[in-house]
């Protein structure tokens, strides 16, 4: 595969939110051949010693992945983008997406769950109106992603220049297997208006108390703008199996993946 790199505007962005190096001890290697590093990594899904020499030493890029990951540097980076995108008005907040899919681990790891499938890590993401990632959970493939909604619905934190970051979309679609009088409840009091279909129901089955739940079918059928930004994930081929017994590992590169979908947008 041919050389991947940034492009000069990507660079442009990224440089300013760089963590400074440190003052003493051996000067880091060059940010910008081991950030593309890591990007080949994630775009490829090659193995770490397959990694070419000209982005560095593998054990170098791995390690500036775990770091500035569990230091938060990527995640500050990403919402810095977003933050970016929503001063361009490139952000669609009327409405918003949310699903689950899952991502086979082959050999373990933490945060690992069993299931049918076998066991594997489940991805929960909300996408504004145009696809773009707000939020994100990453969590066992065991748990249920109606338990795991909220949490997903709490990562949303887009910072403005005035007042508090924007956390809230305006409408939330998800599938019926969100069908539930707490997960309601709880977007009742976020003040998020929602478009979630009932479960399938015995014929003879009558709600008891409550109002009837309606989802208007126009607003449904935009649900494959979040499968779309699976597709757009998936193109990520460190991501689609999990190599990485270390959760902070497979995070960082989720991370660096959304990023870089924020990136591509951002003018």
């Amino acid at each position: 595969m041919g050389r991947i790199h940034l492009t000069e505007r990507q660079w442009a962005f990224i440089y300013p939110l760089l963590p400074p190096p440190a003052r003493t001890g051996r000067p880091r290697a060059d940010d910008r051949r081991t950030i593309e590093g890591i990007l080949y990594m994630l775009i490829t899904g090659c193995r770490w010693q397959d990694l070419p020499s000209e982005y560095g030493a593998p054990t170098t890029v791995w390690r500036r992945l775990r770091r500035w990951g569990e230091d938060g540097v990527w995640e500050r980076m990403w919402r810095a983008a977003l933050a970016t995108l929503d001063q361009q008005s490139k952000l669609d907040w009327s409405i918003a997406f949310l699903d689950g899919s899952f991502a086979p681990a082959k050999k373990g790891g933490e945060k690992v769950g069993v299931t049918k499938k076998g066991k594997g890590t489940k991805w929960m993401v909300v996408v504004e109106g145009n696809g773009l990632p707000l939020g994100f959970h990453l969590d066992r493939a065991t748990t249920a992603e109606v338990r795991l909604a909220e949490v997903t619905l709490d990562t949303i934190s887009v910072h403005r220049p005035r007042g508090r970051p924007r956390q809230r979309p305006e409408k939330l679609v998800a599938d019926r297997g969100y069908d539930s009088a707490g997960f309601r409840h709880a977007l009742r009091g976020r003040g998020i208006r929602m478009c979630i279909p009932p479960k399938r129901r015995p014929a003879k089955w009558k709600a008891k108390r409550g109002r009837p739940v309606v989802a208007r079918k126009e607003e449904y059928r935009q649900r494959f703008t979040v499968e779309r930004s699976f597709a757009w994930l998936g193109n990520f081929r460190r991501l689609l199996i999990r190599w990485e017994h270390l959760f902070s590992v497979y995070r960082s590169f989720f991370i660096v993946a959304v990023l870089l979908l924020c990136l591509r947008r951002v003018a």
